[in-house]
């Protein structure tokens, strides 16, 4: 079976990659690399030792995807692709909406000519806004309070008026919570553009002395310490979600939402004190405002992906922190680490 994986070559999708491939699938890639590297997919091979075409390619490019369906027999699609930031999304919005839904709308148009009807999407817990209650449950009324969260929370909407259109697609809505962690080879992990927006990567970045010091985003937060408290999830318990996810796509009709979390919430503080203790590093940090559109406290009940995908997490924080440590030692400058060479493989743009 052969899966079209959209930005494959980012953090989540490398990682998703690598779990597919290493269970017999074959894959097809597509990136823009406007927010990810080429060695990633460099690094994919490496891991698992397998080739794979990769296609250079804008989602929104319907020539290009129409190009990439022709050229190979798509049994599904993983799709990844999107624009993640929370606060950049307040700032561009309009960005954020013309990639991420015109994107996914080209995806849909191209996948529909091709008879492809079988889609994980990449959701996000954000669609759930600002709720108090946790944990999390799949039928928690929706509502995002930023245009990333919005992005996510409208395609949702879209995909559930396509199945009503036409019941034989499947597809498979994976609400995730915040994924941290690398995987245990430390060849890939996360390599954020410029100042990274997510907590672990910022740790580990003043851990290595490229930034100075940690900014914490408020702390007047109605939680123990002051700080937001996330469900923070290793990268590959995400990445082995989506295996059990298409797993079930492919073998059935219908559209379900799934949260991919651990179910327990830590907040800034706690892990910034549980990854002194892994690396032994001191972490200097400063508080600051909230940043728009963030909220008090976001953790998941897992139970129905537990059940129906018959998907866990298995990794603890200790354990993410670890590994995101391991990976920025051995990567300091990211993919773009001096004296790395890049394996050669199959590519089109």
């Amino acid at each position: 079976m052969s899966i079209l994986v959209t930005g494959g070559a980012g953090y989540i999708g490398s990682h998703t990659c690598v779990e597919l491939l290493r269970n017999g699938l074959e894959l097809v890639i597509v990136d823009n690399l406007s927010n990810s590297s080429l060695e990633s997919i460099n690094r994919v091979r490496k891991v698992t030792g397998k080739g794979f075409p990769f296609y250079e390619i804008d989602i929104r490019d319907k020539d290009g995807l129409k190009s990439v369906f022709s050229e190979n027999k798509i049994d599904a699609v993983v799709h990844l692709a999107g624009f993640k930031s929370v606060g950049e999304s307040v700032q561009i919005p309009l960005h954020y909406y013309h990639n991420n839904i015109s994107g996914t709308l080209t995806l849909c148009d191209v996948m529909k000519t091709f008879g492809v009807k079988k889609l994980v999407f990449s959701s996000s817990a954000t669609v759930y806004g600002n709720t108090e209650s946790v944990p999390l449950v799949e039928d928690t009324p929706l509502g995002a309070t930023n245009p990333y969260g919005r992005t996510k929370w409208m395609l949702e909407e879209i995909f559930r008026d396509l199945f009503i259109s036409d019941n034989e697609w499947s597809i498979a809505l994976l609400r995730y919570f915040n994924p941290i962690g690398a995987h245990e080879s430390s060849l890939i992990g996360e390599d954020p553009n410029g100042t990274p927006n997510n907590l672990t990567p910022y740790i580990t970045q003043v851990a290595i002395g490229k930034l100075n010091k940690l900014r914490i985003f408020g702390n007047d937060y109605e939680t123990p310490d002051g700080t937001g408290i996330r469900d923070y999830i290793h990268v590959v318990d995400l990445a082995q979600g989506h295996l059990k996810a298409l797993s079930k796509v492919v073998s059935t009709t219908g559209i379900e939402a799934y949260n991919l979390g651990t179910g327990k919430g830590y907040s800034v503080l706690e892990v910034v004190s549980a990854f002194e203790k892994v690396s032994g590093k001191t972490i200097p940090y400063e508080i600051v405002e909230r940043r728009a559109g963030d909220i008090a406290k976001c953790y998941s009940d897992p139970s129905k992906a537990n059940h129906e995908l018959k998907w866990r997490a298995e990794k603890g924080l200790r354990e993410m922190l670890e590994d995101a440590w391991r990976w920025q030692e051995n990567n300091p400058n990211g993919y773009a680490t001096v004296n790395n060479k890049p394996l050669q493989i199959f590519t089109r743009s």
